[in-house]
């Protein structure tokens, strides 16, 4: 398999005169691109000590000198940390000393975040001067960013993402698109994390595409980027997808230049509206920042599903790593064989792309064991091989006996039109196991209605109905737009949320006020 280096792509474009990157009002050509990342790069050679990790942090918005560093770290051998600008105070020295950042480039509104902390902060664009196109020699496995987890399981872990990782789905991307000189491709998802840059960034590079980049995510701003910078091409996650959705219909919506977004973790629902809306195609893909399994919707993908894994990648047994059967529905479609049917997506072939996390050996040796790659996400697949994501195994409800997983209630529960958003998790049972509880973003509803809409979902198991529901104006979420269960299981029904209860065995509620 031909592995591509970031500096290849970046060298392909360096007589490239070509208008190569937009943002705001400002643009720049591929060769004024290149020469701007050869100039830092060789002012990163004489900043850095060579005798330690040659690491440098970014906190800053997407702007053109997040991209200038980029490639300047692929030119220097330098790596290039992409630090969360929501971490604050000791969380986000944790993450700089993690990642062993010899110094942080910080835009001047995010120096304040850094202050007081035992770290060296300079200005973004303090290290741009003049110096030649001279890079050093590369290979596909040596490292170019450390990109950290959203961490909602626990502290951010810093995957380690090698010149492959990056360049080898860039210009699979944009051959498998048809994407040319001719394309814009639209980066608003933020460059710290894995989706922008590997879903979005590279595709860009490797098509020699224009790049056009949003400082920061906008549902009202993005149909009109889409127009003043002709983008055919974007990238999403799940929720700024369906924010987008969310903002008022216009009849013109599909008056512009979309040919083809691109992303993960988009709910069937949406993903349809956007493509009807604004007359373009919309395909989701599973996969993660550690880059261990990924796959693709297909056209012929039933609603709901991630679509049909790679040979290589199969479910098996959490507890005896055995393959899972296919799974089996009673006439209500309600799943009769969690039991045997729920395991993890693994990848028994290896790491795939998973190059390892930067000092945490413990985490790489649960992620790798017996020589397969383990996601920790929970699925099941039905009798034409087709996957449904059930949830994280921290997401592992255990009621009455029975393992239940996540993702299957809240789809259901987002059928309700007056519940735009919703998460579901664990709360302890006073006997044993667990209790469901769902967090709902909603308006209008009530809760005689609730119980009314959930006893008559037919493929809603009895052991599924939430014992709690909690109203809540907006899920917690990290800056990459997960949810953050953890915070809504460990304050439970302690929280100044209003609180729905179940009361007997009927499928009904009441109203509880906390005190």
């Amino acid at each position: 398999m031909d592995v591509p280096t970031v500096t290849e792509l970046l060298l392909a474009r360096a007589e490239d005169h070509r208008q190569g990157l937009k943002f705001e009002d400002e643009t720049y050509s591929w060769a004024e691109h290149v020469q701007a990342s050869a100039c830092y790069a060789g002012t990163l050679k004489a900043a850095l000590r060579w005798d330690v990790p040659p690491h440098v942090g970014i906190l800053a918005d997407n702007v053109p000198t997040f991209s200038f560093l980029l490639g300047a770290c692929a030119f220097s051998g330098a790596v290039l940390v992409g630090l969360n600008p929501t971490r604050r105070g000791e969380a986000l020295a944790r993450d700089v000393r993690l990642a062993d950042c010899q110094f942080v480039l910080a835009e001047p509104k995010y120096r304040p975040l850094l202050d007081g902390l035992d770290v060296d902060v300079r200005d973004l664009d303090s290290l741009h001067k003049g110096a030649p196109l001279d890079p050093v020699a590369a290979t596909s496995e040596d490292l170019l960013m450390l990109i950290f987890t959203s961490g909602t399981s626990g502290d951010p872990k810093a995957v380690r993402c090698t010149h492959g990782k990056v360049a080898f789905p860039g210009r699979m991307l944009a051959e498998r698109f048809r994407l040319s000189a001719n394309d814009t491709v639209y980066v608003s998802m933020p460059m710290f994390h894995s989706n922008a840059i590997m879903a979005g960034w590279a595709v860009g590079l490797a098509a020699g595409a224009n790049i056009a980049l949003r400082r920061r995510f906008s549902a009202s701003g993005f149909l009109p980027d889409v127009r003043k910078f002709g983008v055919t091409y974007a990238n999403y996650v799940g929720k700024p997808l369906s924010y987008v959705v969310a903002t008022p219909p216009q009849p013109d919506d599909a008056d512009n230049p979309l040919r083809l977004v691109y992303g993960n973790e988009g709910a069937s629902a949406d993903l349809t509206t956007f493509a009807e809306r604004f007359g373009c195609k919309v395909i989701d893909a599973f996969g993660s920042t550690e880059g261990g399994v990924g796959f693709s919707r297909t056209d012929d993908t039933p609603a709901g599903s991630l679509g049909k894994p790679t040979p290589d990648v199969a479910i098996l047994h959490p507890e005896t790593g055995r393959p899972c059967p296919p799974a089996e529905f009673d006439p209500e479609g309600r799943l009769v064989n969690a039991e045997e049917a729920i395991g993890e997506l693994v990848n028994t072939a290896g790491a795939g792309w998973f190059a390892g996390y930067y000092r945490d050996p413990g985490a790489d040796a649960d992620r790798l064991r017996d020589g397969k790659y383990h996601t920790g996400d929970l699925a099941y697949a039905d009798a034409q091989g087709f996957c449904y994501f059930v949830g994280r195994l921290g997401d592992w409800l255990r009621v009455d006996g029975e393992n239940l997983g996540t993702a299957p209630i809240e789809r259901i529960l987002l059928r309700h039109p007056a519940i735009s958003e919703v998460a579901v998790y664990a709360v302890p049972d006073p006997v044993t196991g667990d209790q469901v509880m769902a967090a709902i973003v909603t308006d209008t509803l009530e809760p005689a209605e609730f119980g009314r809409f959930l006893a008559g979902q037919p493929d809603l198991g009895p052991k599924q109905v939430p014992k709690y529901v909690r109203l809540v104006r907006e899920l917690p979420r990290t800056a990459t737009f997960k949810v953050i269960k953890r915070q809504l299981s460990a304050e439970g029904l302690d929280c100044p949320d209003v609180i729905w209860a179940r009361t007997g065995h009927d499928i009904t509620y009441t109203r509880n006020i906390p005190a």
